[in-house]
């Protein structure tokens, strides 16, 4: 969830627009509930990086809760169609899939209010591989530089090795690696997301990774993640402690609070 919130006093704040980068859900969330808990029943842009059930799964459960979904970004070189006869290769659609493709196709006119011009400073840029270069979901995510101040975060999606170094071909896909303090690492944290040559363009501050109880062999990363981070980490006030790596496993919810003057802190929603 992307949001940027003004003090009103008290304690209390006011949020503006909400923007959500995927609508993964699991037992114990969904999304669809916690845009409701916030008495909403719009999401203002949504970020699809990745077209595989894992990332959006609560997609049907937005429309069911009558949430209205304003904007979508996603890769747009696929039509549905295409993204259709993808998924349909490992079976039936789920209906998460069904509401995706079906938007792919409805989401196409310009965008009425323009991201980075209602979201209270926080900007985006987004780059990703093209449907006729790759034809595999995870090499077809979208790579979405979210910016605020002087604090930028990469949600990465899915990336494998090979969408990388296709990405790495260009140069401004390089300047904005550069500037990267924190990386969601691609694929959940697994070594196939895990590409050496781009970290030569940067060292972030911090990598956080998606993962659950041991499955993928996400944890085993970690000492490779922790090795391409600063030797600062990041401050995280729920410990006290500086970390270099992050885990939805370890540390539950992580929020990055960023303010104007580009200084952030990390709360996790367990000590880690």
């Amino acid at each position: 969830m992307l949001q940027h919130v003004t003090p009103t006093g008290l304690g209390q704040e006011l949020g503006g627009r909400l923007a959500m980068i995927d609508s993964g859900s699991s037992a114990d969330f969904r999304p669809s509930t916690y845009i409701r808990s916030l008495n909403r029943n719009r999401l203002d842009y949504l970020f699809i990086t990745n077209a595989d059930q894992d990332h959006m799964s609560d997609l049907k459960g937005l429309e069911d809760a009558g949430i209205e979904i304003a904007t979508l970004i996603r890769n747009p070189t696929y039509t549905g169609d295409e993204m259709r006869r993808i998924k349909l290769v490992n079976g039936p659609l789920t209906n998460d899939a069904a509401w995706y493709v079906q938007a792919c196709g409805d989401y196409t006119g310009g965008i009425s209010e323009p991201f980075d011009q209602h979201m209270g400073g926080i900007a985006y840029k987004a780059f990703w591989n093209s449907y006729t270069e790759f034809r595999d979901t995870n090499n077809l995510s979208l790579a979405v530089f979210i910016k605020f101040a002087g604090f930028t975060m990469l949600f990465s999606g899915d990336l494998e090795k090979p969408g990388w170094r296709a990405l790495l071909q260009r140069q401004d896909f390089i300047d904005h690696l550069k500037w990267v303090d924190v990386l969601m690492a691609s694929h959940h944290g697994r070594e196939s997301g895990f590409c050496p040559e781009v970290f030569n363009y940067v060292k972030p501050q911090a990598i956080v990774i998606s993962d659950k109880a041991m499955k993928h062999a996400t944890q085993e990363m970690v000492p490779d993640y922790r090795g391409v981070t600063t030797d600062a980490g990041v401050p995280v006030i729920t410990s006290g402690r500086r970390r270099h790596v992050l885990t939805t496993r370890r540390d539950g919810w992580i929020q990055f609070d960023v303010y104007e003057s580009s200084m952030f802190y990390t709360t996790t929603e367990y000590v880690g």
